[in-house]
């Protein structure tokens, strides 16, 4: 997970955060990381996917 996505203490009008709200962010930071994880895993499969079934079709 990259420092930027982690959010800061206290909040934007010098009000600090409740834990529930800081749990809720943390989470939301999460789930747009595996998203963009699970994306990322899907095109390489697919990308191998497509490249093995080219190497099959050129053996003979």
């Amino acid at each position: 997970m990259s420092e930027e996505s982690v959010p800061q203490q206290g909040g934007g009008a010098g009000q600090p955060k409740g834990l529930l709200q800081q749990m809720e962010e943390l989470m939301a930071a999460l789930n747009a990381d595996l998203s963009a994880l699970d994306a990322d895993l899907q095109s390489a499969g697919r990308a191998s996917a497509e490249s093995d079934a080219s190497l099959g079709a050129e053996m003979p």
